[in-house]
């Protein structure tokens, strides 16, 4: 086959593959270098993970989290993707009754988690991750070649009426702590009050602007993923250390009642705070299932009990949670799911609050093993792509650290400053 050159004359097929092989050459060359430059970055930054949830079965003897279960978190495949840094969620869930005795029970529930989290870094791997109470103690730890465990509260409702538990909390290890998840609590409405227009306290309760007090002092940031706008707006009014949004992607991008419109972004920047944005399939790309599929889904999780949030499926036990997995796959099957959302179109959300509020204000979370996971950041493995895909759209190295580690670092620290002053503690 003969084809024409620029000049008029006619190539050998073969040989325009060559010029064609040579031209592109430098393209490669070039996507390789990015990729190699990317890693490098990835392997000096200290890249950490602000929201991954743990189920206390998994960090025993016999079912560990230092080996590599099936879990989208745990200390290989944190070892295997490169990170290096994690929060350890304390989550539990609440009963919609807010009683004393649903109190005690979350309560026990969540000292069960603390638990499991020491037993992993005292007894499991203690060679291979530890416990950070401090952002000094994670900058040490990570030195050490060691990875870091951290540990976050998810829902308010696990300290009761008992302002005591916060301090509690805060010596088990707890760095962070949001009042609320999906429903009201005893201290602040919820983001799910927009479902139904139906609120509880109109933002915080009396005893949720005394928590508010407790976690400041403590040295506990406080965290406002879950809880209401009205919640948030109330909470920058009182609080005296920066915030922080454990978990959360950008509104205007995802109009999603768990995600943060500009103004409440807007807000945490004025504080000093950071949002650690979510790659959470959902929060990151919304877009509706086909009507079919709705209800064949209403159907299903009305055929096994299924509320709304995580623990609902965890209460199911192992053997219905089989049969659900099982039904839900045939109805995959049938029914497609929307395609899931990129890393790409993750780090959109990321561009977003940078431009809207500055690198300084910025962070990364995952909610793995909690529904989070994105296509090319689907468990801990792929942590590279994110770094990978900040340095394809001009991050430099400096910011990349910020974005994965340092802002989130700096409050922590801030946090820790205001809790040592409230204390009356020397030196602070």
């Amino acid at each position: 086959m003969l084809v024409p050159n620029p000049h008029g004359k006619r190539l050998p097929f073969l040989a325009l593959l060559a010029v064609t092989m040579l031209s592109c050459a430098p393209q490669a060359e070039d996507d390789a270098a990015l990729e190699a430059r990317a890693r490098a970055i990835h392997e000096r930054v200290l890249t950490l993970d602000t929201h991954v949830d743990i189920n206390p079965a998994n960090f025993t003897p016999e079912q560990s989290y230092a080996t590599r279960l099936p879990t989208q978190v745990n200390v290989p495949k944190m070892e295997e993707g490169g990170l290096d840094a994690v929060f350890l969620v304390v989550f539990v869930g609440q009963t919609p009754d807010l009683t004393s005795v649903g109190f005690a029970e979350a309560t026990a529930q969540a000292l069960t988690k603390f638990e499991a989290i020491h037993r992993l870094t005292n007894e499991l791997a203690p060679d291979r991750i530890q416990l950070a109470r401090t952002a000094a103690d994670t900058r040490r730890i990570y030195a050490s070649g060691k990875k870091v465990a951290l540990i976050g509260v998810e829902n308010g409702y696990q300290l009761g009426e008992d302002l005591d538990n916060v301090r509690r909390f805060a010596e088990l290890g707890a760095r962070y702590l949001s009042l609320a998840h999906n429903g009201h609590s005893q201290l602040s409405d919820s983001n799910t009050g927009e479902r139904d227009g139906v609120w509880l306290h109109n933002g915080l309760s009396p005893l949720g602007r005394q928590v508010i007090g407790e976690l400041n002092k403590w040295g506990i940031m406080v965290d406002i993923s879950h809880p209401s706008k009205q919640s948030m707006m109330q909470t920058l009014e009182i609080t005296q250390a920066p915030l922080i949004a454990s978990h959360s992607a950008v509104r205007a991008l995802c109009d999603h009642s768990r995600n943060l419109d500009d103004e409440q972004l807007q807000g945490l920047k004025a504080n000093g705070g950071v949002v650690q944005v979510v790659a959470f399939n959902s929060y990151v790309k919304c877009q509706s299932d086909s009507p079919e599929r709705q209800e064949a889904l209403s159907a299903l999780r009305s055929e096994f009990g299924l509320g709304e949030g995580r623990g609902a499926f965890r209460a199911l036990g192992e053997e219905r949670r089989a049969a659900f997995q099982e039904r839900m796959a045939a109805l995959n099957e049938a029914f497609p799911a929307p395609p899931r959302a990129t890393v790409q179109e993750y780090v959109d959300h990321i561009d977003y609050a940078v431009k809207l509020i500055g690198i300084d204000h910025v962070g990364i979370s995952s909610d793995f093993d909690g529904g989070g996971g994105v296509e090319g950041w689907s468990d801990a493995t792929e942590t590279f792509n994110v770094t990978l895909e900040l340095v394809k759209r001009g991050y430099t190295e400096a910011q990349i650290a910020q974005l994965w580690s340092g802002n989130l670092l700096r409050v922590m620290e801030e946090t820790e400053q205001v809790g040592a002053r409230l204390r009356g503690e020397a030196g602070s």
